[in-house]
């Protein structure tokens, strides 16, 4: 393994936040049609290797998702490797550009107490407004900051959109 790259210990099941970048920060997801690409692919994806996405947030650098395993942690480093593949390979071919390096790498957090859990959840909800995308997080159809809204529990939403994310240290200067 590469010496700075991040370690992926993946054995325990439990909620992981997944955090990735663009390659030297590009913004190559930086249309409706490209961020589409990359939500729908992690959609399926996550159904594929059984994940069950609690939040998330996709930007034209970089995203940021909470999901639980239905079976093992294990399987997070290929679902990543898999989706970074399959995007890196259809945003090289609309800019026409075989080979590029798209992603640069990607950070895992296990969640393993239910405060940083709600705090990560709303983070990652709130991840559009941090960057200035727009007011309000509902706003942002590439996160799950309306349908967090829509579907959760009342008490829930409000639980978790009361937890401070703001001493969180989260790879987050895209």
């Amino acid at each position: 393994m590469w010496h700075h790259s991040p370690l992926h210990q993946l054995s325990e099941s439990g909620a992981y936040m997944v955090t990735a970048g663009a390659y030297g920060k590009q913004r190559l997801f930086a249309s409706d049609e490209r961020l589409d690409m990359v939500q729908e692919k992690l959609f399926k994806l996550a159904a594929e290797y059984h994940w069950q996405p609690q939040a998330w947030a996709i930007m034209a650098n970089h995203y940021h998702f909470v999901a639980v395993p239905e079976h093992e942690a294990a399987t997070l480093a290929d679902m990543v490797r898999t989706l970074h593949a399959g995007t890196a390979l259809a945003v090289n071919r609309l800019d026409r550009t075989p080979g590029r390096q798209v992603w640069f790498q990607y950070w895992d957090t296990h969640l393993t107490f239910e405060k940083s859990y709600f705090a990560r959840l709303n983070y990652v909800h709130n991840n559009p407004v941090h960057h200035k995308l727009v007011p309000v997080a509902t706003a942002y159809q590439w996160c799950s900051a309306g349908w967090f809204e829509q579907k959760a529990r009342p008490s829930f939403y409000k639980t978790v959109s009361s937890f401070r994310y703001d001493r969180l240290r989260i790879p987050d200067d895209f």
